[in-house]
């Protein structure tokens, strides 16, 4: 994870750009139950439209590794909370999550981790001018989050800033943002805060690896690095409970196969940026780090859906 400054405007961003969409019900789509049909909900990073068009060719990958015989419909949630309640509702069957809507499936849908993210850490090398220097100077600027449930993109960045003492969490509390900052917004994604965060309507925002490759390069070419943090868990594979043998097992099987060097740009064009593979896991094993953040933050999952 990143904090960055826009180099064009010498302004900080952090994305925030608020949620305007009800969480309780994603239209549009009917619960799945059917082992001839895989639906695969993908965490929102850029807009909707962007990664289903992005999406084809992981469509046409798992239908091939399927046998064929499988229907694989690709969805993309307008927000990170409504891949958890995809899952949830059985809209989903399988989904591609980060690390704290991971844990939400899991504890309020019943959904287990089957599958975990394998990354190459990149950073970045290149220096941009900007009058900001640490994040102490960030106070009282405007700040953009991708979303309230993201781990990279909020849990930890602000699990961070209490650490370093520059947002209060009182005992029993959740920080409280707006003590440091102006502003807090909310965009969605990385992509809708990074475009915030050009067109000048905030002063920081933050970045992570797991983003498309062309998104995360084009951001650090244009800002400043002001803090980074990690590791932070990765993405990882959640499976519905609806979703049963065998059809369970052969999805796991063919999501494997991407770890392949020749199939590795399917996921890297529009979900991770570092992706090198997956990794079998468990809930407990791969969002135990979580908790850490979580507590540092006074964040609360069942506050969030």
């Amino acid at each position: 994870m990143k904090i960055l400054q826009d180099k064009l405007r010498l302004k900080l961003s952090i994305s925030f750009v608020p949620i305007l969409l009800a969480l309780s019900h994603i239209g549009g789509v009917e619960p799945v139950f059917a082992q001839g049909k895989l639906v695969v909900a993908i965490q929102p990073s850029v807009s909707s439209d962007e990664m289903l068009k992005k999406a084809q060719p992981l469509e046409k990958f798992l239908r091939d590794g399927l046998g064929g015989k499988t229907d694989v419909q690709v969805y993309v949630p307008s927000s990170f909370a409504a891949v958890v309640e995809s899952l949830r509702f059985g809209h989903a069957q399988v989904a591609f999550m980060s690390a704290w809507p991971a844990q939400l499936a899991v504890q309020l849908g019943g959904a287990d981790v089957g599958l975990a993210e394998v990354r190459e850490v990149l950073h970045g090398t290149k220096k941009v001018e900007a009058p900001y220097q640490n994040l102490q100077a960030l106070k009282g600027k405007t700040a953009c989050f991708p979303s309230p449930i993201s781990t990279s993109g909020y849990v930890a960045p602000m699990g961070r800033l209490v650490e370093l003492n520059l947002i209060p969490a009182p005992q029993g509390k959740e920080g409280d943002l707006k003590a440091f900052f102006k502003d807090v917004v909310f965009g969605g994604g990385y992509g809708q805060c990074a475009q915030a965060l050009k067109q000048g309507q905030v002063d920081v925002t933050v970045i992570a690896g797991d983003v498309p490759a062309k998104l995360y390069n084009e951001v650090l070419s244009t800002t400043r690095t002001i803090e980074e943090q990690g590791p932070i868990p990765s993405h990882s594979v959640v499976l519905s409970k609806e979703l049963k043998e065998p059809l369970r097992s052969q999805t796991i099987q063919t999501i494997m196969r991407l770890s392949a060097p020749e199939h590795r740009d399917l996921m890297r064009s529009f979900i991770s940026s570092i992706f090198v593979g997956f990794k079998p896991t468990t809930a407990a094993e791969h969002l135990g780090s979580l908790q850490r953040y979580l507590k540092l933050a006074g964040l609360k999952y069942t506050e969030r859906l």
